[in-house]
């Protein structure tokens, strides 16, 4: 896609925290709920959402690092680890257990960095052609797609509103207005713009709804303003984040850990970091495809995979949720246009910095879910449709793609997942192959199966006449014997 910016490119001051603050909108709402999801688990773990977003910048920072300025993607917390963090929780290993949890699941991708570093990652496109990787990044979009859904119908509650749907609506339709028809700078800052008026307009709503006494239409919450200005103080203004090591040591003894424990944090961490390396590269072919700029090669497989492990070890030393590359950050780099590195480096460093700015954190933190749905709606949507980009040189009429591909879709939409012996705290399985690792696996069997114990690219048979044909006519019969001797 043409880029307004490309990954080098440093915009003005200004525009660059504007740029930066459009990508904190884009990746905050989420990474701010996996440590209140996580607090629910226990009644004496409490984990800081001004925590894990700190977490997140420093996270972020550690990668743009490690990838040398290069790969314009910001990491925020996890949700394929909930499960994991709710097991060792409920085994009571208290805030080192979820320390050391993240910490092995980091390793899983440094060692395979290590790996990737000595036999190279010509691997990658080998077992991730286009017939393959196209429709994972597609389902990526589309398996976020009832979250986008759910804030819009309930408002991250339990009851359907058609009202909150309109709020969502309101709030992208806002998006797709700027970015088709808006100035040049305001289709810069769609998901700012969208989300803005989203804002406004169920602040109006609720104050009419309190107002008439009518509960429906009071969707959005001062909950988080009343905590934080309800007995005003210092802390009403400034406050430090609870950081989770600083309560790993405050706690010390209290959760003690021994060999089996460690063993059971292990069990539980690592597969879910073995499985969560295929999401690492699905986002990075996608990104790439973006920028138009292979990642895999430059800086190199096995840097993005350094700078996320180790990412996301620093950021859950400070947040207590590990990190990985956000779908939100790409699909808003996708939407801009804008894929400035500079911007990112601003982002996370804003993150660092607002945590530590109460009625920001309050600010962020009572922008209603259906305004989060609405602008998820166009964030998840572009991930799905770049997955959608990369088929368009498959050859879909032929059976042997049309099954890799129908595989995929069908598995990684339906959600199929595939669950191993039984936790014994949470009931749930003991180990879980995520339904996104469960569809890489169908693609590439039935790929080999297709194919005769290959993988096909899937742009063989499709491209390989007609690439010929257009060879042959581009020879020149004089020159021909001179380039044989």
């Amino acid at each position: 896609m043409k880029l307004i910016y490309d990954v080098d490119a440093k915009p003005k001051f200004s525009q660059t925290l504007v740029f930066a603050f459009q990508q904190m909108i884009a990746i905050m709402a989420a990474t701010l709920l996996v440590p209140i999801i996580m607090s629910m688990y226990s009644d004496s773990l409490t984990f800081d959402p001004a925590a894990a977003l700190f977490g997140a910048g420093i996270g972020s920072i550690v990668y743009i690092l490690f990838t040398k300025h290069k790969s314009p993607v910001f990491l925020g917390s996890s949700f394929t680890f909930l499960g994991a963090y709710e097991a060792v929780i409920g085994q009571n290993y208290g805030y080192w257990g979820v320390i050391i949890g993240i910490a092995l699941a980091g390793l899983v991708y440094v060692v395979f960095a290590i790996i990737t570093k000595l036999a190279g990652s010509a691997w990658v496109n080998k077992i991730m052609p286009s017939v393959i990787i196209g429709p994972i990044v597609a389902i990526i979009g589309l398996g976020l797609s009832g979250t986008a859904t759910g804030w819009m119908q309930t408002n991250g509650g339990d009851n359907y509103s058609l009202i909150t749907i309109l709020v969502g609506a309101v709030t992208f339709l806002a998006i797709v207005f700027v970015s088709v028809k808006g100035s040049k700078t305001l289709k810069l800052i769609p998901f700012i713009v969208g989300v803005g008026v989203g804002y406004i307009f169920a602040l109006v709503l609720t104050l009419i709804g309190m107002a008439t006494n009518v509960e429906a239409l009071q969707i959005l919450s001062f909950d988080a303003f009343k905590e934080a200005f309800g007995t005003f103080s210092i802390t009403s203004i400034v406050d430090y984040p609870k950081f989770t090591f600083l309560k790993a040591i405050e706690t010390n003894g209290q959760f003690p850990l021994d060999g089996a424990a460690i063993g059971n944090i292990a069990i539980t961490f690592i597969p879910i970091g073995v499985v969560e390396l295929a999401q690492h590269i699905a986002d990075h072919k996608n990104l790439s495809s973006i920028i138009e700029k292979d990642l895999i090669k430059e800086p190199g497989l096995h840097r993005t995979l350094l700078g996320d492990g180790v990412g996301s070890m620093v950021g859950g030393i400070f947040g207590g949720a590990a990190n990985t590359t956000y779908g939100e950050s790409i699909g808003c780099v996708a939407i801009t246009g804008n894929a400035s590195v500079v911007s990112i480096f601003t982002a996370a460093v804003g993150c660092m910095v607002l945590s530590f700015f109460t009625p920001f954190v309050a600010l962020i933190n009572s922008i209603p879910k259906c305004v989060m749905g609405g602008a998820c709606i166009a964030m998840y949507g572009f991930i799905a449709v770049s997955g959608l980009q990369m088929l368009k040189k498959v050859d879909l009429g032929n059976n042997k793609n049309l099954f890799v591909v129908s595989a995929i879709f069908v598995t990684g939409i339906g959600g199929l997942a595939l669950n191993f012996g039984t936790n014994s705290i949470t009931g749930g399985a003991l180990i879980q192959v995520s339904t996104l690792a469960t569809a890489f696996i169908m693609g590439i069997v039935t790929s080999l199966v297709a194919n005769n114990g290959k993988i096909g690219t899937g742009e063989d048979d499709a491209s390989a006449p007609a690439a010929a044909v257009e060879s042959l006519a581009n020879v020149d019969m004089e020159e021909a014997p001179e380039e044989s001797k």
